[in-house]
C-alpha cells in the first residue's frame, strides 16, 4: 500500500449545473406489432436454386451429403426470384436495419444501418459433424423406421417446377391480428424486446430459493461528478489511494460530510450534493517503507472534481414497476458501485467477483497455482424489485513461492538435474511474464519489481557497465560484492526488470512472487480438474456458504450502504416454481419397449431400439494407447459392435482389417497409411469406409484434436474416439452410449418425440419449423490473433425436429456478431451473389423435408446482457435477408431467444429433506421453471432447469427473448424447450441447454481442431481434449488491431454424406411418368447413382456442356416428362435455355 501525507487545496471555479443523463434503452417507444405470418398452404414448395439447391442434381450441390451443404457453395434462387442479370434485388428484410411492409416498399438508402462490419477474408464454410449434426434423409423410401406414417420427412415429394411457379404466384401473406407488418426497428432507440405474455401455469407447483436477496430502493437524490487526476495514471489501484486520501482530509471541510462512491477510473457518487459545482485538490502520496531506511519516494496529484449529472432513482421505481420500458442503467450502476466499495477495499477484485485467502482455505492446483474462493456480487433489476445477486466463485492465483521453487513446480521436475532447454525458458518466460516479483537478499528491504522477461544468456555470462568508462562487471561478482550473496544457479538465466531499453537482472533465487495475484492464462487439463473439484458444492452447502457471505459482509453496518440508504435482506428470496412433465418418447416398433417417458431427467436404452438405425457395413479400429494390448481392443470393438445391433443399428461384427496399435506421436502416418490399406480392400467391392474406431489414452494432449481434424478435413472418415479406462470397464451403459453418438455420426435417429410425431407441439407441428442454434467461441484471453469461431445449426427434419445440420466459420477476434449468416459477393458472370449460413441451412431444410420453413426459431448461445441490442439488430436483419434472397416477400415469422448460462442465479429446493423435491444430487427437480420474482420486470424471460444434477449445484438455464413473431405463450414456449432438451442425441438424458444451441457449441469448439497447428510462444501446440483451444502464434498487433482471418479448412465430402446405406435416392423417378422406351435405361441409370447419356457421344462434349445437360435432364425430370416424345434437338434446346439462365450445376464424379 501506498503512504499518504498532508495535502494542500485549491478552490476551482464555478461552472454550469448539471446535465441529465440519458436513459439505458433509449426513448421509450411502442413495440413493433407482429411480423405477417406465411399461409400455411403456401409452406414445402420452392426454391429451385440455380446451383445445388433444391432440385439441384442427384449427387451435384450436397443432395446427398451429410449435412447436404458443401463448403463454400452458395444457392440463389431461380431466375424468377432475382429480377435483373443478377443483381441482388432489394426485397423485403433487404435493407438493415428496416423490415417492408406488405407490398415490399423498400426503404430510402440514407436511413440508419446496421452496424458497420469489419472487412474479412471470405471463411469457408464447412458442415459440422458434432453428435447429430447430419443431414437427415432426403427424398425417396427412408431407411427404417418406427412406423410408415410417422413422419411427414420420411416420403416428401420433390415439386415440379410448374406446380413450384403456379404455388408461388398463388402465395399469399396473411395479416395477423394487428395494424401493419412488423418494421424491423433501425436502431435500439426504437426497440423493444417482447412484453412477457403471462406468466406460465403448466406443470406442478412448488416453491424454490434463489441466491438473490432483496434491496430496499433508497430515497436519495443521486449525483454523479467527474473526476480528472493529473498525471493521469492506469492503476485503478493509485487512483484509488488517492481518492481516499481526499475523502479523509476533506469530507468534514470541502466534501460536506458526504461519503463518496468511486469507480477506479474517472467517476464519483454521492447521495446528495456537494457543496460546489466544481473544485481542485492537491494530493500526495507517499510510497509505503520498502525496508531500506532512505527517503520514499512522494508523488503529487491533481484532482479535479467537477458535477456531471443527476441519477434519477424515481426512474428507477417506475421501471421496477413495469410504467416505465428502459431501465435506467446510470441509477443500476451507481449502486452497483456504492455496494462494490468496501469490497473492493477488503478484498481482490477480480470483475464483478471478490476474493481473498481469508474467504476459504487456499487450494494447490499444480505448477505454481492456488486457488483462491470468494463471491460474486451484482444489483439486478427483478419483478421483486431491486435484487442483490451473490454466488460463491473461485478462481486461479499464483502462489507467492520464491521463483526457484514457482519454477521447480511449473516444470515438474528437479531443475538442477540438467540444464533447461528452449523449451523450458519459454514455458518459464510465458508463465512469468508480467509478473509482480519482491527481492528477499536485502534484509527487510522488500523492493518490488514486475517481470518483463527472461536473459538470453546463462546468470554467469551476464555483465553490465558500473561506471560512466565501461567498465564491467558479471551479475555474479556484483552480488558477492555488494550484498555478500553467492548465487547457487548460475546456469540459469536472470529475470528481466524495468523496461527493455534499461533492463535490470536479478537472479532468479533472491526473488519471490508477490501474494495477491490473479492467473488469468490459460488452465491445463490438471488445473481445471483441481478446480473444479474445489467450486463443486452440494445444494445445501452452497446455500450455506452463500448465506455465511452476506452475514459476513454485513450490509446493515456497510458505512457506504447506509449513506446511500440502500438495505439488503439477509433471507434467500423464496419464489414461485412448476416442475414440467417430462415428453415420451418414441423408439422403433420392433422393441420391447416402443416408447419411453423418462424418470427424473433420465432412461436408458434397455428393451428399446434406436427409431432409425444407421448402417456400418465397413470399419477398422487403431489404438493409441500402449496400455491396452490388442486382444482387450478386439474384444471393446466386438462388444460395442454388439451394442450398437442390439440397439437397432445394421453394424458388421467384423472389421475390414484388425485392429493395431499405433504411436500417438505417429498419429497422421498411422492413420493415412491404414485408410489406405482399408480403401484398397474396399476398392473391388465399390465400398467406402464408415467407421474408423480409435482408443485413446487417458491423458492424450493434443492427440484427440489432430486426430478429429486429420479424420474430418484430410481422410474424409466418420470417427468415434474412446477412452482407455473406458476401454478396461467396458459397461454396458458405456457401450449403449457410444452406440448413441456412432448411430447418428452414420446419419441414424436415435429417438423422436411423441409429441412430435403425433403433431401436438405448438408453433411447431403445424406448419413446418425450423429451429436454429448459434454459438459463438472466442479464444482464451492472451490469444490476441487466434480468430473467433462461430457455429450455427439447424433441424433438418419435420415435424421431428431431431437431427441438426450445421455449418462453422472463422471470424475476426473476439467478433461477437456472427458475420456470415448473411452475405454478399460479386461474382465476375453471375454478377450479385448471395449465400451464408442462415440461406445453406434454408436451402438444406427444403432439400431434405421437401418444404420450406413457414416459421423459424433461433436459440442464440453465449450473448450477454449488454450486447442483447447489438446481436439482435444485426443477426436478426441477417435472416431477413437470408429469406428475402431465397424468394421476394418470403418473411417466415422468427422468434429469437438468447440462452445464458454464464449467470450466477442459482436455484434451491425449499426443503432439501424433502425426497420429492430432489434428486439424487440433492438439486431441484428437472424441469424446474421460473418465470416470476426474481426475473426481468416487464420482458419475456424465465429460468429453466431441465436437466438432472450429476455434482455440484445445478445451473439453470435463463432464456430471454429479443424478438417474437410467433406469438409464443409462456407455457408455449417453456414446454417446447423443455422437451427439446430430452432430444440431445447423445446420451439419454436430458440436457441443460436447448439441443440447438448445445451442438453449436459443440461444433464451434470441434472447429478450432481444424485449424493448422502453428508453433507458438510456448514452442508447441495444445488443445485440450473434447473441448479445448488450438494455441496459436502469439501477435504483437495491438488488440482490436484489424488482422487477415484465415478460412477453417473444408471439411471431407465422405464425413459429411451420411452413409449411402442409410439414406434413400435423392430423386424418385417414377414409371408412370415415362412411357418412353428410350429413357428407360437413363432413369435406371440415374437410380443407379450414374450419370450417362445414352442418347449422346457423352465423352465428346465439353465439360461445360455436361454440366448445362445434367442440369436440363434434372429440371425436365421435375417437370414430369410429361412431353409425348423427346428429340436430341429439343433437348439442346432446353440445354440452351438453361445456360441463357447460367444454372450450372457440377459434374458427377
Amino acid at each position: 500500500m501506498v503512504r499518504k501525507r498532508r495535502t494542500d487545496v485549491t478552490s476551482g471555479g464555478e461552472s454550469s449545473g448539471p446535465q441529465e443523463s440519458s436513459a439505458g434503452r433509449g426513448a421509450a417507444a411502442q413495440r413493433p406489432p407482429q411480423q405477417q405470418q406465411q399461409q400455411q398452404g403456401g409452406g414445402g414448395r420452392g426454391w429451385v436454386p440455380q446451383r445445388g439447391g433444391y432440385g439441384g442434381s442427384p449427387r451435384g450441390g450436397g443432395g446427398g451429403s451429410r449435412g447436404g451443404i458443401a463448403p463454400q457453395q452458395y444457392y440463389g434462387g431461380p431466375q424468377e426470384y432475382h429480377q435483373g442479370s443478377g443483381t441482388q434485388q432489394q426485397v423485403q428484410g433487404g435493407a438493415p436495419p428496416q423490415f417492408r411492409g406488405p407490398r415490399g416498399v423498400a426503404p430510402s438508402s440514407g436511413g440508419p444501418s446496421r452496424p458497420p462490419v469489419p472487412e474479412l477474408h471470405q471463411a469457408t464454410h464447412t458442415l459440422q459433424q458434432v453428435g447429430v449434426m447430419t443431414q437427415p434423409m432426403l427424398y425417396g423410401k427412408p431407411a427404417e423406421t418406427h412406423s410408415p406414417e410417422a413422419s411427414s420427412s420420411s416420403r416428401p415429394q420433390e415439386p415440379s417446377s410448374s406446380q413450384i411457379t403456379q404455388q408461388f404466384q398463388q402465395l399469399t401473406i396473411q395479416q395477423e391480428a394487428g395494424p401493419s407488418q412488423a418494421i424491423q426497428p433501425a436502431s435500439s432507440k426504437s426497440m423493444r424486446f417482447p412484453q412477457r405474455p403471462g406468466k406460465g401455469s403448466t406443470g406442478t407447483r412448488c416453491v424454490v430459493k434463489a441466491n438473490h436477496f432483496f434491496a430496499e430502493l433508497p430515497d436519495k437524490d443521486l449525483h454523479q461528478y467527474d473526476v480528472t487526476i493529473t498525471p493521469e495514471v492506469t492503476s485503478r489501484g493509485v487512483n484509488r489511494a488517492v481518492m481516499e486520501q481526499l475523502v479523509i482530509l476533506y469530507r468534514e471541510s470541502h466534501l460536506g460530510r458526504r461519503l463518496p462512491a468511486y469507480d477506479g477510473r474517472k467517476s464519483l457518487y454521492t447521495a446528495g450534493p456537494l457543496p460546489f459545482i466544481t473544485k481542485d485538490f492537491k494530493i500526495t502520496l507517499i510510497d509505503e517503507d520498502d525496508g531500506s531506511g532512505g527517503a520514499r519516494r512522494e508523488r503529487e496529484f491533481r484532482v479535479v472534481i467537477k458535477l456531471a449529472a443527476r441519477a434519477d432513482l424515481h426512474h428507477l421505481g417506475m421501471f421496477l414497476q413495469g410504467r416505465q420500458a428502459d431501465a435506467p442503467q446510470e441509477a443500476l450502476q451507481v449502486l452497483d458501485i456504492v455496494l462494490r466499495e468496501l469490497p473492493t477495499s477488503r478484498y481482490c477484485p477480480v470483475g464483478r467477483s471478490f476474493y481473498s485467502p481469508d474467504l476459504g482455505k487456499r487450494q494447490p492446483l499444480g505448477e505454481g497455482l492456488e486457488s483462491w474462493r470468494g463471491f460474486y456480487q451484482s444489483i439486478r433489476p427483478t419483478q421483486m424489485g431491486l435484487s442483490l445477486n451473490i454466488d460463491m466463485s473461485s478462481t486461479a492465483f499464483i502462489e507467492p513461492l520464491p521463483v526457484i521453487d514457482f519454477v521447480t513446480q511449473l516444470l515438474n521436475r528437479d531443475v538442477s538435474s540438467r540444464p533447461l532447454s528452449d523449451a523450458d525458458r519459454v514455458k518459464i518466460k510465458k508463465a512469468l511474464r508480467g509478473v509482480k516479483v519482491e527481492v528477499t537478499h536485502r534484509g527487510n528491504m522488500r523492493r518490488k519489481y514486475r517481470i518483463s522477461g527472461l536473459t538470453s544468456q546463462a546468470t554467469r555470462e551476464l555483465t553490465f557497465p558500473v561506471d560512466e568508462r565501461g567498465t564491467m562487471k558479471s551479475v555474479v561478482e556484483y552480488f558477492h560484492e555488494t550484498y555478500g550473496f553467492t548465487i547457487q544457479h548460475t546456469q540459469w538465466p536472470c529475470l528481466q526488470v524495468g523496461n527493455q531499453q534499461r533492463p535490470n537482472y536479478l537472479p532468479m533465487e533472491v526473488c519471490k512472487i508477490v501474494e495477491g495475484q490473479r492467473y488469468s492464462k490459460r488452465l491445463n487439463e490438471k488445473q481445471i480438474t483441481a478446480l473444479l473439484k474445489v467450486t463443486c458444492q452440494r445444494p445445501q452447502d452452497r446455500e450455506k456458504d452463500i448465506l455465511q457471505t452476506v452475514h459476513h459482509n454485513a450490509y446493515a453496518d456497510d458505512p457506504y450502504a447506509k449513506e446511500f440508504g440502500i438495505k439488503i435482506s439477509e433471507r434467500l428470496a423464496s419464489v414461485e416454481a412448476r416442475i414440467l412433465p417430462a415428453p415420451w418418447l418414441k423408439y422403433h416398433d420392433t422393441g420391447r419397449e416402443k416408447d419411453c417417458l423418462p424418470q427424473v431427467g433420465q432412461w436408458n436404452m434397455m428393451n428399446k431400439k434406436m427409431v432409425n438405425g444407421g448402417t456400418v457395413s465397413s470399419w477398422i479400429c487403431i489404438n493409441f494407447s500402449r496400455n491396452v494390448q490388442d486382444n482387450v481392443a478386439r474384444s471393446f470393438c466386438s462388444e460395442l459392435a454388439q451394442m450398437c445391433m442390439i440397439s437397432g443399428m445394421a453394424f458388421n461384427p467384423e472389421p475390414v482389417l484388425p485392429a493395431i496399435g499405433a504411436r500417438p506421436d505417429q498419429v497422421e502416418r498411422v492413420l493415412k497409411a491404414r485408410f489406405h490399406e482399408a480403401i484398397t480392400k474396399l476398392q473391388p467391392q465399390k465400398r467406402e469406409l464408415d467407421l474408423l474406431i480409435v482408443i485413446l489414452p487417458d491423458n492424450n494432449g493434443s492427440l484427440y484434436g489432430d486426430l478429429k481434424r486429420i479424420c474430418e478435413t484430410d481422410l474424409g472418415i466418420v470417427s468415434q474416439c474412446c477412452l482407455t479406462k473406458h476401454v478396461f470397464k467396458m459397461s454396458k451403459q458405456y457401450l449403449a452410449n457410444v452406440a448413441l453418438k456412432i448411430n447418428v455420426k452414420v446419419g441414424g435417429r436415435n429417438t423422436v418425440l411423441v409429441d412430435a410425431l403425433s403433431r401436438r407441439i405448438p408453433l411447431v407441428s403445424d406448419r413446418p419449423t425450423i429451429i436454429f442454434g448459434a454459438d459463438v467461441t472466442h479464444p482464451h484471453p492472451g490469444e490476441d490473433s487466434s480468430p473467433s469461431i462461430a457455429a450455427v445449426v439447424a433441424s433438418q427434419d419435420w415435424p421431428e425436429v431431431t437431427k441438426y445440420a450445421g455449418l462453422v466459420s472463422a471470424q475476426a477476434h473476439r467478433q461477437e456478431l456472427i458475420q456470415d449468416l448473411f452475405k454478399t459477393w460479386q461474382d465476375p458472370v453471375r454478377g450479385t451473389v448471395t449465400g451464408g449460413m442462415i440461406k445453406e441451412l434454408l436451402i438444406s431444410f427444403r432439400r431434405a423435408t421437401g418444404q420450406k420453413p413457414q416459421r423459424i426459431i433461433f436459440y442464440r448461445d453465449g450473448v450477454s446482457e449488454g450486447q442483447f441490442y447489438q446481436v439482435l439488430l444485426y443477426e436478426l436483419d441477417a435472416i431477413r435477408k437470408a429469406c428475402a434472397s431465397l424468394e421476394p416477400n418470403y418473411q417466415p415469422p422468427v422468434t429469437f431467444v438468447v440462452v445464458q448460462k454464464r449467470h450466477h442465479t442459482r436455484l434451491f429446493a425449499h426443503n432439501h429433506r424433502d425426497r420429492n423435491a430432489v434428486d439424487r444430487s440433492g438439486n431441484i427437480l428437472p424441469g424446474t421453471v421460473v418465470d416470476s420474482k426474481i426475473c426481468h420486470p416487464t420482458e419475456f424471460d424465465f429460468y429453466l432447469c431441465s436437466h438432472a444434477g450429476i455434482q455440484g449445484t445445478s445451473r439453470p438455464a435463463h432464456y430471454h427473448v429479443l424478438w417474437d413473431e410467433n406469438k409464443f405463450t409462456a407455457d408455449g414456449l417453456q414446454m417446447l424447450t423443455n422437451n427439446l432438451c430430452y432430444t440431445y442425441a447423445r446420451c439419454t438424458r436430458s440436457v441443460s441447454i436447448v439441443p440447438p444451441a448445445y451442438y453449436a457449441h459443440l461444433a464451434a469448439f470441434r472447429a478450432r481442431f481444424y485449424m493448422e497447428p502453428e508453433t507458438s510462444d510456448s514452442g508447441s501446440m495444445t488443445s485440450e481434449a473434447r473441448g479445448g483451444f488450438a494455441s496459436g502464434p502469439r501477435s504483437t498487433r495491438p488488440p482490436g488491431a484489424s488482422a487477415a482471418v484465415r478460412p477453417l479448412p473444408a471439411l471431407k465430402e465422405n464425413v459429411k454424406r451420411v452413409n449411402e446405406s442409410t439414406k434413400p435416392i435423392e430423386y424418385e423417378v417414377r414409371s408412370e411418368k415415362n412411357n418412353k422406351s428410350a429413357w428407360s435405361s437413363i432413369e435406371q441409370r440415374i437410380k443407379d447413382r450414374k450419370w450417362r447419356m445414352l442418347s449422346l457421344e457423352w465423352r465428346m462434349l465439353s465439360l461445360e456442356w455436361r454440366m448445362l445437360i445434367a442440369q436440363s435432364l434434372t429440371r425436365w425430370m421435375n417437370d414430369g416428362w410429361s412431353s409425348s416424345e423427346i428429340t436430341v434437338v429439343e433437348w439442346l434446346e432446353l440445354v440452351r435455355e438453361v445456360a441463357e439462365s447460367r444454372c450450372l450445376v457440377e459434374e458427377e464424379r
